[in-house]
């Protein structure tokens, strides 16, 4: 049963809750940290302060100072490369490449002068690799077994452990379906699930990412009998599949120039167009709509030949032009044969000067918050990289082996700069471009959701009564809360939830369904309150308490009724806390 909290008033519900919240922020925050800065996991090859940032005052002016030097650098034409390019002419495998990153992140730092933050302790980096990788916490059992085991290679073998966890290709399927087809009002319909599935698999089975995008943009037939077809289901107007293929595939914000030459930057509207032109004959057999109404599968297939005006669904900006590769040539397309492998073929060639380095950019930006370059979404000349060279040598290396995405994530959660510590030390708290110290990202609606459900080993009823009914809204548990806490095409850096997701975290039954979670610590601790605090930490927040923290809690429940109730209570206030719901 689910128990109604009584505090008496919400002031004293939320007093506790931010009691606990300012605690819990000390973990990175170096002003307030008390008696457990986490060890470094291994020797770091982050390179020493200057003399002139001794000082925190002087640390601290060079960081500001470097920052607003990379804003600069953004507003200028790119360089030619200061140097060669890391490993260029070599297959290097992903541990070697791993150390290149850090070679770069850490001269590109030495060079500024900004300090760097050390490594994650095991607890901080394991929480973080679970999100990024398998999109959930982990369960407490695995937690003690990672911190107990004294294995020098422990983080990359639960790194190579978690690229196999069938989790991660689902996860991923998650965030490259939101990515690839907004939810707007003419795809509200879609059922996503087909392509979720046919992403995960690709992902799982590590298809090669220029075969599997290629599949990708050439997909037809009905959606039930090939997934792939969402993308263009999801997309089922020539501009918005204009718009997506740029965007996610190219690196490109190409939309700006549909109506007009691009103001700020080199596009110009007949480019627009030449791409546009190769999605001219992309039909719908129904759309999203109307396949719910009917009980049939919409798909995809290319007409015998352009259709133009109304009946091609086309704006009103629409120019008919020859079919052109962007910035690249013009191919002689055949009428009466489909037009998109054409593409298709020119996006994922060797030689496409955006398709790699748009993906590399992404997955890292995917598992830092930020771009090499920034935004992900607007590469262009006036938008240069913060390490070019690094840019080039991922890239290079992601083509030589093969487009193997699990290579490429793996090389990047194997480097010091992905294992560093989100808690800035004096110099480098104002740093946002070089990477001196891990970003803190907002969950994501998909991995605050499993991550509540990982810890509570539960679902919240069929319909939450502190979710507000709408017409039309998803109806399970998990849909209800995605459809709550989704913002599209949002920073991850930027909190964008405000007091109604609050609110309804805080008055959830899911939420307030504690008691197994405390019946589990109190089984597991005995009759010792500190082995009981200490794995409702572990089981929330995937680290053990400080002794700040295990007294006072200790000093809460003494103060409450039964014990089980309060404990139950503080697993509600470390399930609201900020750093339940950020990752870092």
């Amino acid at each position: 049963m689910t128990k109604q909290r009584n505090w008496g008033s919400a002031v004293a519900m939320l007093a506790f809750a931010g009691f606990v919240a300012m605690s819990l922020w000390a973990k990175w925050n170096p002003a307030t940290a008390d008696d457990k800065t986490p060890p470094t996991a291994a020797k770091s090859t982050t390179p020493a302060k200057p003399a002139e940032a001794k000082t925190a005052k002087g640390a601290q002016a060079k960081g500001k100072a470097a920052a607003a030097k990379q804003v600069a650098k953004q507003k200028a034409k790119p360089a030619e490369f200061t140097r060669a390019v890391p490993g260029a002419g070599k297959k290097l495998d992903a541990l070697a490449l791993a150390k290149v990153i850090d070679q770069e992140i850490n001269q590109a730092l030495k060079n500024e002068g900004i300090p760097t933050s050390s490594l994650a302790a095991d607890a901080e980096f394991y929480r973080r690799v679970h999100l990024d990788l398998v999109g959930v916490v982990p369960t407490p059992e695995k937690v003690h077994a990672f911190l107990d085991d004294k294995d020098p290679n422990k983080r990359s073998k639960i790194i190579d452990e978690l690229l196999a966890d069938e989790r991660f290709g689902k996860s991923l399927s998650e965030v490259w379906s939101g990515l690839t087809i907004p939810r707007e009002s003419n795809n509200r319909r879609l059922d996503h699930t087909p392509f979720q599935k046919w992403l995960a698999k690709n992902f799982n089975d590590n298809t090669p990412l220029d075969k599997m995008v290629f599949e990708l943009l050439t997909s037809t037939g009905a959606l039930d009998e090939n997934g792939a077809v969402g993308y263009f289901v999801g997309n089922p107007t020539v501009d918005k599949m204009t718009d997506n293929v740029a965007k996610m595939f190219l690196g490109v914000r190409l939309e700006c120039a549909q109506c007009h030459n691009h103001p700020f930057v080199s596009w110009k509207q007949e480019e627009y167009w030449g791409m546009a032109a190769f999605f001219m004959k992309t039909r719908l057999t129904v759309n999203p709509q109307q396949a719910a109404k009917k009980g049939v599968a919409p798909g995809i297939f290319e007409s015998s030949g352009p259709a133009k005006g109304k009946k091609g669904n086309l704006p009103e900006s629409a120019k008919f032009v020859p079919a052109k590769f962007l910035q690249a040539e013009q191919p002689k397309l055949v009428q009466s044969e489909p037009y998109r492998p054409v593409l298709a073929t020119w996006i994922v060639a060797p030689d496409n000067p955006f398709f790699a380095r748009a993906m590399v950019n992404r997955f890292w930006y995917q598992l830092f918050g930020r771009g090499i370059v920034n935004p992900v979404d607007d590469m262009h000349e006036e938008n240069v990289p913060s390490h070019p060279e690094l840019l080039a040598a991922l890239t290079e290396q992601f083509k030589t082996n093969g487009h193997d995405l699990k290579y490429l994530i793996k090389a990047i959660c194997n480097s010091e700069t992905y294992q560093r510590t989100s808690r800035p030390v004096e110099g480098n708290k104002d740093d946002t471009a070089f990477f001196s110290h891990r970003a803190v990202r907002v969950l994501s609606p998909e991995q605050l959701y499993d991550s509540i459900v990982a810890v509570l080993g539960q679902t919240a009823p069929r319909r939450d009564a502190a979710a507000p009914k709408q017409k039309g809204a998803p109806g399970g548990p998990r849909e209800q809360f995605l459809n709550f806490f989704r913002v599209d095409d949002v920073d991850p850096q930027d909190y964008q939830a405000g007091i109604p997701q609050a609110l309804r975290l805080m008055n959830s039954g899911q939420l307030n369904s504690t008691q197994g979670v405390a019946d589990k610590a109190m089984k597991a601790g005995g009759s010792d309150p500190n082995k009981i605090i200490e794995y409702l930490y572990v089981s929330v927040l995937s680290r053990p308490p400080t002794s700040a923290e295990i007294t006072r809690m200790n000093d809460y429940v003494k103060k409450q009724g039964p014990p089980r109730s309060a404990y139950g209570d503080i697993v509600w206030a470390l399930l609201n806390s900020s750093e339940f719901t950020l990752n870092h």
